[in-house]
């Protein structure tokens, strides 16, 4: 209908944000495996606004395709102009929720999606993804899990849906925020609810193999994390991911290997690969490496747990006294009842020894 209306008014600004907005879905959602259709989108986009730059859903288009492909800034900026041409539109807001989140500031995502909300109270369930996105991000799995579980009550189909709530029952099992054994279980139910929405995302693929590795079934979760490279070559974090998988199982050479593969790409949000790099390095005996991805890392996501703990580790092997100290306080402040004997029976390292080096090096940090 879109391309009927523009053969009949080709000035029609609208009608090309709209038909971008439908390439735009149909590459977001994975109904479409042209890479063309994003680019199409974009142009579309281009073309509305140069037609009509006064078009808020032309600026929130192009910072939607933008974020999709990976240029944060651009993407932030239209976003900013979107909601400049009209501050009670709350699409704006929750498009540049979007953004954000996609950039690595859930902090900022989160406040845009409580603007949307409070722009329209009817909001569809995208606003509540956004919103379980951003706490994700922000380390509040339990507000994430309940905000996600709405969400998809409202659009069992949402699949990004189901993938951070099977991150955030996965997070709240091994960062100890979570005492029911279901909580693992849960985890890999929702990873394969997505899965079944969409085999060909990459991402589903990286997410069901991490809950396997944190399961101890090494083999399929290295099988999921090569499926995920397969379906997309171009993807850090499916390098990255798999990289500590085999850092855990006593494969250095291959892990390293893969580490390095991870930091030659881009993930599809930015620093993302940076904590399975860090841990990778760790793991493989490479204490000095593992600094520089776990600390930028921190510096999008403070509130993440495991990055503390294993830099907690890397100073206490490197001798750096005061500094494991620090991050292992940080590790109390996220649980104050995070152990280390839970965190025995739960960490997926296959070397007893290597185990043992690790726990070691933890309560030398302070953590008991």
């Amino acid at each position: 209908m879109f391309e009927k209306a523009l053969a009949l008014d080709p000035q029609y600004a609208e009608a090309y944000a709209r038909l971008g907005w439908t390439y735009w879905l149909e590459w977001a959602w994975r109904w479409s495996a042209d890479p063309q259709t994003l680019e199409r989108a974009l142009a579309l986009a281009h073309q509305a606004v140069a037609l009509d730059d006064s078009l808020p859903g032309a600026h929130s288009l192009l910072s939607a395709v933008y974020a999709l492909k990976q240029q944060s800034d651009q993407a932030i900026a239209e976003g900013e102009r979107a909601i400049a041409l009209d501050s009670n539109f709350a699409d704006s807001y929750e498009l540049q929720a979007q953004a954000l989140n996609a950039a690595g500031q859930p902090e900022k995502a989160l406040r845009m999606t409580e603007q949307a909300m409070r722009l329209n109270p009817r909001y569809p369930p995208v606003y509540l993804f956004q919103s379980g996105w951003a706490y994700f991000g922000t380390g509040r799995y339990a507000e994430a899990i309940a905000t996600l579980k709405e969400a998809i009550s409202r659009n069992p189909n949402l699949m990004t849906a189901h993938l951070f709530l099977a991150l955030s029952y996965l997070r709240q099992w091994v960062f100890q925020q979570s005492a029911d054994a279901q909580t693992l279980a849960q985890a890999l139910t929702a990873a394969q609810r997505a899965i079944s929405l969409s085999d060909s995302f990459s991402v589903g693929h990286i997410v069901l193999g991490y809950v396997y590795l944190w399961q101890k079934q090494y083999e399929p979760a290295m099988a999921e994390m090569e499926r995920a490279i397969a379906l997309d070559p171009n993807n850090a974090t499916g390098y990255a991911v798999l990289a500590e998988t085999l850092s855990r199982v006593s494969r250095p050479e291959e892990a390293v290997g893969m580490a390095e593969q991870a930091l030659r790409r881009k993930p599809n949000t930015p620093d993302q690969h940076l904590c399975f790099v860090g841990a990778a390095y760790y793991l493989t005996g490479q204490p000095e490496e593992a600094i520089a991805p776990l600390k930028q890392y921190l510096s999008c996501y403070p509130n993440f747990l495991g990055a503390h703990l294993t830099l907690a580790a890397v100073y206490s092997e490197l001798g750096r006294g005061a500094e494991a100290r620090a991050e292992a306080a940080e590790v109390l402040r996220l649980n104050p009842q995070f152990s280390l004997e839970v965190h025995r029976q739960r960490e997926p390292i296959k070397d007893p020894v290597m185990l043992e080096r690790q726990l070691a090096a933890l309560r030398k940090a302070g953590l008991k």
